[in-house]
């Protein structure tokens, strides 16, 4: 299967000449913009990513003179196709993403498309407004693209949804004329329009005026009804004017181009109180809600038992579950109180719990006041459709009914007559948002992959749109039409509407290059060629060196662990989390979880050429992937890309070999010993002239970044015997010190601290050697040889260290290290590519310091302070302890010390990534994330404050470019136990 299309060359010359901008229409980048987080895939004719409205107006002109279709995309994550389509794809995400000026006083503000909705609530938060159309993608979704899609949110019952916050819209129609679309309060607004403007406004309206009627019987009376164009904001409603601007939300990009949005803001909630209702059954929930919804709440969202059973399969939405969810329900009901005074919440929450009372549930609600633990338990349900979506199974929960809305008081029969649908065609649905609305967001799982479940999706998209009819309800309730349901219009309005919006369409897009096929004149929602597995999609023939068989599909399970990628966009988080940091800099879909593992689909399944994999091309898209790990628990449907990286090196390796660079760190630890003993020659690079820049020509290290100083005197320990054997008795004061490389040969101080402070507490400290053939070298990770793709070297490693320290984890001892991502491997990959009882045994002992100090804590054997350090900490976590969930237990470890108080910088990667920030090519971007949030906050703290850092690359990091050096937290036990015995 070969996805390719060729090139239109002419349009790519007359693009790259007239714009500033991006221009990409090589088969990677289109392959990544032929996806959404729909079930569609196709391959768009180039992309555009323009710096400003200048090259909006040019590429528009250009596409249009050479006949080319132009697509409008913000963060891509529409579910229903929207955002892909054989046309000239722009991208306004990257440049054109600013908050343009703010109005406090008229509670307004003018954004660009690209902007991403908590960007803009970032911007305005000090002025106690917000932009209140909360749709649970704000971390990614663009204004431009909710304006787009119509939008609606968690909290719609309150705000409304987006054509109720759009003021007005600057756009460029099909003919290139601008224009402002907004209120029409008279002629003289009509008048102000460009003459082409003018006259498509002139038509539009009377074509409204004239068509009244139908207009007026043609859409349902709920407020979940974004389906079609918006006819009915050209008629004058209430004495409201009509909005121009209402008529291009939902209009997905097929009437004009948005290039500026002025939007209504409102005042943000002071106060709020949650209530989680619990039920015992789905009907039961679905019957409350409408009841729910008296006692006049913000938000009523509803959790089926699917959600929360996968939700607390995932590391980092578990202890919310734990914490908030009673017992087994089938359902919760989350009900939210946002008044301004405090009081009237809480009276609320208590009527609420009375409610369920009268309604057959006494004792069913949860109470939830604190605000740190509200955001906690909506962050559950804003990652609904990620954590639905994270079934490790061949089927997947699709989307193509789940914006249906009903009439309340029929919510109950409707979803539970779907239900029956669903089981005649042999699948179940999942089920979560919008139940204060009647809006569901469902998705019966089935497999696309296979015919039989294409022909289930259609017979079930149109007896539930037939239901939907029946509860006079409407189809298309929030995430707008595209592909899937533009459809079903002419069957649910009537083919008198469906021509009204046929005749808009014609007259503001006449040659019809505005995003064809959506809205209006669409093909069939379950066309083969358009879906993202064809008949002919293939099962990759890849033979991978991890084992992957926990995944569906593919040679051992790989190709089914990329495809877990559902293109949701949660990894174009900005703000917030630790997840693809060389995004955050580069902001190019290349450079994102999403980016990466479109590609690797593309390239497994073989649309992308035989050679894809181990191309020049794949190497460019891995290049910027730090493997921070942050993807791991971050990403919803658990995308693990650092572990996918390792895979393309390890096949890019055994087809071109390594290259200088790579093979120096890789084989470190092989050399380490004797680079230690010849530590004066080895560390002459950044002392003699000329030496730096030579390393730089040969090897590719950066020259302007030092290099780690070799140490003359390498941590060397007896070497121990193991618990239980040879006469040495098992003592629960034993434990490992598993001493990485990087420790031991450049800060072996460390590793002596780590000595001090166990033995100082009262433990037994193991340094165990290696067993057998090559006893005498140190034992390893094998963490440089992933980073290379040296798998097989990476797996001896694993065996040698596994045997040696088997003895002490089958004696029951803990193995403690203090280099993040040296541990870590142990828990992660050694598993992955060693199977077997001694390997699972050792991940279940492996611990890093901090771990282990508050396990004790936890178990009662250590209570007592280990002395005071008078002072402020700011703490930066490293990758790795983010992504394993450590960070907390460091926090709780350092607890132990009295006086000390800790601030934990909020970053994401600190861009050295082990060799990554070493790298002549990287360097820069490596510069670029450490500049995000860790070293401006490391400048900016006092001289007094220590800083703090695990990891041995983000300490480099620190020192190199802030002139503060930064320590591991095991030094500040050691000072603190000093301190304690010197009084």
């Amino acid at each position: 299967m070969n996805m390719h299309v060729p090139i239109n060359h002419a349009l790519r010359a007359r693009l790259e000449k007239a714009i500033e901008g991006d221009v990409l229409f090589d088969r990677f980048s289109r392959g990544r913009y032929a996806t959404d987080a729909s079930i569609y895939q196709i391959e768009p004719v180039g992309v555009v990513i323009p710096r400003s409205t200048a090259d909006v107006e040019a590429a528009l002109a250009i596409a249009r003179e050479e006949g080319v279709a132009v697509l409008p995309r913000g963060g891509g994550s529409s579910q229903c196709g929207q955002t892909v389509g054989r046309a000239l794809v722009m991208d306004f995400t990257k440049y054109m993403n600013k908050l343009v000026s703010a109005d406090i006083d008229e509670g307004t503000c003018i954004v660009e498309p690209g902007i991403v909705m908590d960007e803009v609530n970032r911007q305005l938060k000090s002025s106690g407004l917000w932009f209140p159309v909360d749709v649970s993608t704000s971390s990614r979704a663009t204004i431009g693209g909710m304006a787009g899609n119509n939008s609606c949110g968690t909290r719609s019952l309150r705000y409304g949804i987006m054509r109720d916050n759009v003021l007005s819209i600057d756009a460029l129609l099909a003919d290139g004329t601008a224009a402002t679309f907004g209120p029409v309060c008279g002629a003289s607004d009509l008048a102000a329009l460009p003459e082409a403007a003018r006259g498509i406004a002139d038509d539009v309206f009377a074509l409204a005026r004239a068509n009244a009627a139908t207009i007026e019987g043609a859409f349902p009376e709920v407020s979940r009804r974004v389906g079609g164009y918006l006819i009915d904001a050209l008629l004058e409603q209430d004495g409201t004017p009509a909005n121009l601007a209402t008529l291009l939300c939902g209009s997905e990009g097929t009437l004009a181009l948005s290039t500026k949005l002025t939007l209504k803001l409102s005042p943000q909630p002071v106060n709020k109180a949650l209530g989680i209702c619990h039920f015992p059954t789905f009907r039961s929930a679905m019957e409350a809600a409408q009841h729910i919804v008296k006692l006049s709440p913000v938000a009523v969202e509803v959790v089926d038992r699917t959600l929360i059973e996968l939700a607390r399969d995932i590391d980092m939405f578990r202890p919310v579950m734990e914490a908030f969810v009673r017992g087994a329900p089938d359902a919760l009901l989350l009900t939210e109180f946002a008044e301004a005074d405090q009081g009237e919440n809480l009276r609320r929450l208590a009527q609420l719990e009375e409610l369920m009372g009268d309604l057959g549930h006494p004792g069913a609600v949860v109470k939830v006041e604190d605000a740190a633990q509200q955001k906690a338990v909506w962050g559950v349900r804003a990652a609904g459709l990620n954590i639905m979506m994270s079934m490790k199974s061949e089927g997947k929960p699709v989307s193509f009914i789940e914006d249906c809305a009903v009439p309340l008081e029929h919510l109950a029969d409707y979803t539970e007559r779907l239900t029956e649908v669903f089981t005649r065609h042999g699948t179940k649905g999942t089920w979560y948002a919008h139940a204060s609305v009647g809006c569901l967001h469902v998705r019966p799982v089935l497999n696309l992959k296979q015919e039989k479940d294409v022909r289930a999706m259609r017979a079930i998209a149109e007896e539930a749109f037939a239901m939907v009819r029946e509860y006079k309800g409407s189809h298309s309730g929030e995430h707008g039409d595209g592909l899937v349901r533009s459809e079903f219009h002419e069957a649910m309005y009537g083919r008198e509407t469906t021509a009204l919006f046929e005749q808009i369409k014609d007259r503001f897009d006449p040659r019809g290059l505005m995003n064809p096929g959506k809205i209006v004149r669409p093909p069939r929602m379950d066309e083969r060629r358009l879906l993202r597995y064809r008949p002919d999609y293939r099962k990759s023939v890849h033979a991978p060196h991890f084992d992957w068989r926990s995944y569906p599909s593919g040679a051992a399970g790989f190709q089914g662990a990329v495809e877990m990628c559902n293109n949701n966009g949660a990894c174009r988080e900005l703000s917030s989390g630790a997840m693809c940091p060389s995004y955050r800099v580069t902001r190019n879909e290349r450079d994102l979880t999403r980016g990466r593992a479109n590609t690797l689909r593309l390239a497994l399944s073989g649309q992308l050429g035989g050679e894809a994999l181990i191309s020049d091309d794949m190497a460019e898209t891995m290049k910027l992937c730090v493997a921070c790990k942050a993807c791991k628990r971050e990403c919803p449907t658990g995308v693990d890309m650092a572990k996918m990286k390792t895979e393309v090196l390890a096949a890019r390796v055994e087809a071109h070999g390594l290259a200088l660079r790579e093979r120096l760190v890789a084989y470190m630890p092989h050399y380490a010993p004797w680079a230690a003993r010849l530590a004066p020659l080895a560390n002459l690079r950044d002392r003699l002239p000329g030496a730096a820049a030579l390393s730089e020509r040969i090897a590719g290290f950066k020259a302007e970044r030092p290099l780690p100083r070799w140490t003359t005197r390498p941590f060397k320990r007896r070497a121990s015997v193991a618990a239980g054997t040879q006469g040495v008795a098992a003592d629960p004061r034993d434990v490992v010190l598993f001493a990485d490389t990087f420790n031991r040969y450049f800060e072996p101080s460390n590793l002596w601290d780590a000595v001090d402070v166990l033995e100082g507490l009262g433990y037994r400290v193991h340094t165990p050697s290696a067993v057998g053939r090559d006893a005498r070298r140190p034992l390893c990770c094998g963490r440089t040889f992933l980073s290379a793709g040296l798998v097989r070297q990476a797996r001896a490693e694993a065996k040698r260290t596994v045997a040696a320290l088997s003895p002490f984890v089958e004696a029951g001892v803990p193995v403690i290290g203090l280099e993040p991502s040296c541990l870590l491997t142990l828990r992660d990959e050694f598993p992955a590519m060693l199977a077997g009882r001694a390997t699972d045994a050792l991940a279940e002992k492996a611990v890093l310091f901090e771990e282990f100090i508050a396990a004790e804590m936890r178990a009662g054997r250590l209570t007592k302070p280990v002395g005071s350090l008078p002072t402020r900490v700011l703490l930066h976590g490293h990758c790795h302890q983010k992504a394993f969930s450590v960070m907390p237990a460091v926090q709780e470890a350092l607890s132990l010390i009295d006086g000390i108080g800790v601030e934990v910088v909020e970053s994401s990667c600190c861009g050295m990534a082990g060799a990554f920030g070493y790298g002549a090519e990287t360097h820069e971007v490596s510069l670029a994330m450490g500049e995000l949030s860790l070293l401006p906050a490391v400048r900016a703290a006092p001289p007094s404050t220590v800083i703090a850092a695990d990891g041995f690359s983000c300490r480099h990091q620190i020192a190199d470019n802030t002139e503060r050096s930064a320590r591991h937290v095991v030094n500040l036990f050691r000072d603190a136990m000093r301190a304690a015995s010197a009084s």
